[in-house]
């Protein structure tokens, strides 16, 4: 595999300007490689500042600056740095992140190298250009990730993710409410009024705290990968830790099954052209035939893994299917976010996100994660 490297996801976005930020370039200098060159900036959509650009000196560097609150920010650096010495170690096929170049904790600043012309998963999964081959490498990789026990991993952030959070099911803090779009509160009041669904959810996370702890990325999506030939590796390491395995195993898994929702609306895998209007029975024969052109790939992700962890918990595939459930409902929100209402198929994913975390045990073979004894429930 080539150094690990990371870029902004294309297409590019006008990045924050510089000259608010100037310990950037100051940054970027103290690392021997020059200052971007302002014309060739661009940016991902995110949470965190980034410029992604060539230097005067001509290195591709990309540059994120972490936002929050200090104490999120300072635990962010921390695991970043946790991943740096993991990675180190690590077998030659496992899950890797970019070739970092350097931090600055002072700026909450940390640099990477910029690798161009690369594609990332979202990309490749939109133009049906994901295919199983390299879901099989992605899923040994994660699983070579799991099975790694680098020296002093002990030390690891072993805290639980913040995310589902039963708390905010119960109720959300006023100075979170007040910023929430009507999107956001229509879909908190959604969920924080379904008992099933609050029960649900607290039972996974109960079941969270008794699983192993692994390495993991713990935020992990499609859009994260990056693929430049025979080569991939995926960003964004500051949720790593040790944590339940079944997060990354749901999270690729639950990507595919939201995928699958969103192609009902569209001609995609089609033989002929779809234009009749959507009742709940068409929703669901469309869900079902979308997902099952899409099983593939989940299929070829599990059997990589499996391969690389030929021994797992019981209860890891019931988990994964749980977690790929709250996956629809975390991209609920985050669609939420931008909208003044939910729409029709951000409902109907929802609820087949709502039916994958109460049932795992009956969703768990229909998504290709089947060789695992149940759960207690």
């Amino acid at each position: 595999m080539l150094e690990a490297t990371e870029q902004a996801a294309k297409p590019g976005y006008k990045p924050v300007d510089l000259d608010r930020y100037p310990a950037v370039d100051d940054f970027v200098r103290r690392l021997g490689l020059g200052v971007f060159d302002r014309d060739t900036l661009t940016a991902p959509v995110g949470r965190n500042d980034c410029w992604a650009g060539v230097t005067d000196r001509g290195h591709p560097v990309f540059v994120k600056r972490l936002v929050g609150p200090e104490d999120d920010v300072r635990a962010r650096m921390r695991r970043l740095r946790s991943f740096e010495r993991c990675a180190r170690t690590l077998p030659l096929d496992a899950l890797r992140g970019p070739r970092l170049l350097g931090f600055d904790d002072a700026g909450a600043l940390v640099a990477f190298a910029l690798v161009e012309d690369a594609r990332n998963g979202a990309e490749l999964m939109v133009d049906e250009d994901f295919d199983g081959g390299l879901a099989r490498r992605i899923g040994t990789a994660i699983g070579l990730l799991h099975e790694a026990r680098p020296a002093g991993y002990e030390e690891f952030d072993d805290s639980p993710p913040t995310q589902p959070s039963v708390r905010l099911l119960h109720g959300i803090p006023l100075p979170m409410f007040e910023n929430l779009s009507f999107g956001e509160t229509q879909a908190w009041r959604l969920m924080q009024q379904d008992t099933e669904l609050v029960s649900g959810v607290t039972r996974l996370r109960e079941h969270e705290k008794r699983a192993p702890k692994v390495p993991s990325h713990c935020d992990l999506r499609v859009d994260q990968f990056l693929i430049k030939g025979d080569d991939f590796y995926v960003t964004d390491w500051e949720e790593f830790r040790l944590a339940d395995p079944a997060r990354d195993v749901g999270s690729f898994a639950g990507e595919w099954l939201y995928r699958s929702v969103l192609d009902i609306v569209t001609n995609r895998g089609d033989a002929t052209t779809f234009e009749v209007e959507l009742t709940h029975d068409i929703v669901l024969s469309r869900g079902a035939e979308k997902l099952e052109r899409l099983l593939p790939i989940i299929r070829e992700f599990w059997s990589g893994y499996r391969k690389a962890r030929p021994e797992i918990d019981p209860g890891l595939t019931h988990r994964a299917t749980a977690f790929a459930g709250w996956h629809l409902l975390d991209r609920l929100m985050a669609g939420s976010q931008r909208s003044a209402r939910l729409s029709g198929i951000e409902r109907a994913a929802a609820g087949i996100g709502r039916a994958a975390l109460l049932a795992p045990h009956k969703f768990a073979a229909t998504l290709g994660l089947d060789d695992s004894e149940e759960i207690s429930r």
